[in-house]
């Protein structure tokens, strides 16, 4: 949850640009979760796996939060680099790159 502010900030600063936020949380009752991102006005897409769920093991999530960063080959180029300065570098990269492959 502390994230979130930082998340929302990122999804409208790259609004329109090749990136997305996908979530995957481990609470084992849906319609709470729903509740909680009403509240906390996430927007991106949220998955719920419960704890050593399918998600979760095919990840091979050991803690939460766990952040992959994901290029848009589908290749993971980071795994849970933290901070917002070194998560809106590592971001920028990839969507600068992403961008080039778009235009050929």
């Amino acid at each position: 949850m502390a994230m979130f502010p930082h998340e929302r900030s990122l999804v409208k600063a790259y609004q329109n640009r090749p990136f997305a936020i996908v979530g995957v949380n481990s609470d084992s009752d849906l319609k709470e979760v729903k509740e909680k991102n009403a509240k906390q006005n996430i927007t991106w897409r949220s998955f719920c796996d419960k704890s050593g769920g399918p998600i979760a093991k095919a990840w091979r999530i050991r803690g939460w939060p766990t952040l992959y960063y994901i290029d848009h080959e589908g290749v993971i180029q980071h795994i849970n680099e933290r901070g917002e300065k070194k998560m809106e570098e590592i971001i920028e990269a990839m969507v600068v790159k992403a961008e080039a492959a778009q235009k050929g």
